[in-house]
């Protein structure tokens, strides 16, 4: 069967399968949340059929949907479990955001391109997503008045770590960014009663984060 005569219930399903379970992401509250989450919508108009594929996809504004395998990747190493308070900095299409809406019990999503977090706030809301919030603003402050959070994701890349962001990080709590400018890594924080612990995870890119940032950062 092609691509073409495949159901989008079907294509995500190979996408979970070939993209994210065949290397190495395991949990399997993750993997449910693709196979639920309708990537195609979350794409431009004609793109549907490209939504499956192993590769970002431009959403306008100089902004990118990440590859699945990257959402799912940054999604398992938060190690939701369905109780917590999430804040994600970066919501651009607002799939991210759905998935970790599937994962948590609370989301909180910023994005500082106003026309994507209109489109992004609109496609949550109608796709039933009742327990986000969509937020336009600078990603660099965080959301203040909702902290401390569960777990951040960071869905952009700054040079340095937002201080503001790991200061609403809760005990024990992870946070997960991508960090650099043409090499960048993807950055595991914890907060623990010792401290903030500190692992790489991989390479990758992502758009650089923009807003106010600099001496504030980390």
């Amino acid at each position: 069967m092609s691509a073409e005569t495949r159901s989008p219930a079907a294509e995500r399903e190979r996408m979970v399968a070939e993209q994210l379970a065949a290397r190495g992401i395991v949990d399997e509250r993750v993997l449910d949340a693709l196979r639920r989450v309708p990537r195609e919508r979350f794409v431009p108009a004609g793109l549907e059929r490209q939504a499956h594929q192993d590769r970002p996809l431009a959403i306008g504004h100089g902004q990118t949907i990440s590859q699945p395998f990257i959402v799912g990747f940054m999604s398992a190493a938060l190690a939701l479990e369905g109780h917590e308070r999430v804040l994600e900095v970066g919501a651009g299409s607002g799939y991210q955001t759905a998935v970790l809406a599937e994962l948590a019990r609370e989301v909180w999503a910023l994005e500082i391109v106003p026309e994507l977090c209109a489109a992004a706030r609109a496609r949550l809301a109608e796709l039933g997503y009742g327990r986000v919030q969509v937020r336009c603003g600078d990603g660099h402050a965080g959301w203040p008045e909702a902290a401390p959070f569960d777990a951040i994701l960071v869905a952009a890349a700054p040079e340095r770590v937002p201080a503001s962001l790991l200061g609403q990080l809760a005990p024990g709590g992870r946070l997960i960014l991508p960090l650099g400018t043409r090499e960048q890594t993807l950055v595991l924080l914890q907060r623990s009663a010792a401290g903030v612990t500190r692992q790489e995870l991989l390479p990758v890119r992502f758009v650089p984060m923009t807003g106010q940032g600099g001496e504030h950062d980390a």
